[in-house]
């Protein structure tokens, strides 16, 4: 109490009113790409592709509007985590969710998906850019376990090759399995 009333009360009022936007978590980067969302028909095979369902937990790196977490929630039953680095796009993502009713099956996360934590991962899906996709891999790597079933809308992963690859309304989906450690 010495310290209030050594402020005063007028400085008091006011970093209490004030706090919580200094304790504001720090601003991210800009987003590595720009945000385009996958169309549902791709959403769709993407899920089929990885074979989702109901103990799965999707993960979406730059997921935008959170449709394909929401989705695999919704039709399967996993469990979702949305991460995108554009705190608007997990607004949305959260607007998104409670129009369909999957709250309790999906979070979303304003984070850098480099820095996220995403070993509890069983299928992680990605719509990015060919040098984000190759950037990630170190991670996607170290961080997942064996197993881990990874898609990719558009962007393949170089000398990486895929399992298995589809084409939908003319846009290429490729599905890899994290492979076990040496």
């Amino acid at each position: 109490m010495t310290v209030i009333r050594n402020i005063g009360i007028p400085l008091w009022i006011f970093l209490i009113w004030c706090g919580p936007a200094f304790a504001q978590e720090k601003k991210l980067r800009e987003p590595d790409v720009h945000y385009e969302p996958s169309s549902m028909a791709v959403v769709e095979e993407m899920l089929k592709l990885a074979k989702v369902h109901k103990g799965d937990v999707v993960y979406d790196l730059g997921c935008g509007d959170g449709r394909i977490v929401i989705e695999a929630a919704r039709r399967f039953g996993a469990r979702g985590v949305g991460i995108d680095i554009d705190p608007r796009r997990i607004e949305e993502s959260r607007e998104n969710a409670a129009k369909a009713g999957v709250t309790g099956l999906v979070d979303f996360r304003n984070e850098d998906l480099f820095e996220a934590d995403i070993k509890d991962a069983t299928v992680v899906t990605l719509f990015l850019w060919g040098s984000v996709n190759l950037k990630l891999r170190p991670k996607l790597f170290k961080e997942l376990k064996p197993g881990t079933r990874l898609v990719s809308h558009y962007w393949d992963m170089d000398d990486w090759k895929p399992e298995k690859q589809i084409e939908v309304d003319g846009h290429q989906i490729y599905f890899w399995v994290i492979p076990e450690r040496k």
